[in-house]
């Protein structure tokens, strides 16, 4: 994701207001969707998938710096696996929010046969696959099928915290397909990136819009997000 942003959420007057200026109504519900803290195996290069390693020690220093940065929020909500909600856990502590609320909606996709793999290892595999998108080894979970429990998900959390501000605490993959289903995709997410998406509760049809996109670590602790890894 393209972006030096430096975005948190901010209530002035009653109002509730973006950092950066987007106001919404108690008809919309703000979800400030980002990937989890760097993992161990976010370290190493290995896809992680639907498989479960913890934060390493510089992903939990960047959720401690995401607490002091993301400002106001209603609940913060969760993927069940590790590095994500060990990256809630740790901002609610600091925001003194809890519990964690865990949306299985929310897991990162499944990489099938490519899961626990570098990219080296998936290269020597599956010669070429990784680049073309129409072969992907058994087990992928495809765009359509993360697309739709994500907005499950995201549609269960919005009528729970009806015009309510909610961190939603997710992975790459998820926030990619999200974005691209809203049309604004530029690229692959950095660890503690991500992008504001709002539920129009008002709205027939497809609820969802998009919002900024968010950076709540500084540059000088960026991780992840190149090609190689993919943001998984």
């Amino acid at each position: 994701m393209n972006t030096t942003v430096y975005t948190c959420f901010i209530r002035h007057g009653g109002d509730d207001v973006l950092g950066t200026g987007n106001v919404t109504t108690t008809e919309t519900t703000t979800m400030l969707m980002i990937r989890h803290g760097q993992s161990e195996w976010n370290a190493q290069g290995r896809w992680q998938g639907q498989l479960d390693p913890p934060l390493s020690d510089l992903g939990r220093e960047q959720a401690r710096m995401a607490g002091r940065s993301v400002g106001d929020v209603d609940a913060i909500v969760a993927s069940p696996l590790a590095r994500a909600f060990q990256t809630a856990s740790i901002i609610g502590e600091h925001l003194g929010i809890g519990p964690i609320e865990a949306y299985d909606g929310l897991m990162e996709r499944s990489l099938g046969e490519w899961q626990g793999l570098t990219r080296a290892e998936i290269d020597d595999g599956w010669p070429g696959w990784v680049e073309d998108e129409d072969r992907r080894p058994k087990g992928w979970e495809y765009d359509h099928e993360v697309l739709d429990r994500t907005m499950k998900a995201l549609t269960s959390v919005a009528e729970k915290y009806p015009g309510g501000h909610v961190l939603v605490a997710a992975h790459g993959g998820v926030i990619i397909t999200m974005e691209k289903h809203l049309g604004v995709n530029d690229g692959r997410i950095s660890n503690l990136h991500g992008r504001v998406v709002m539920f129009d509760h008002g709205r027939s049809g497809d609820a969802f819009s998009p919002g900024d996109p968010v950076a709540l670590v500084p540059d000088d602790m960026r991780t992840g997000g190149s090609s190689s890894n993919r943001g998984y």
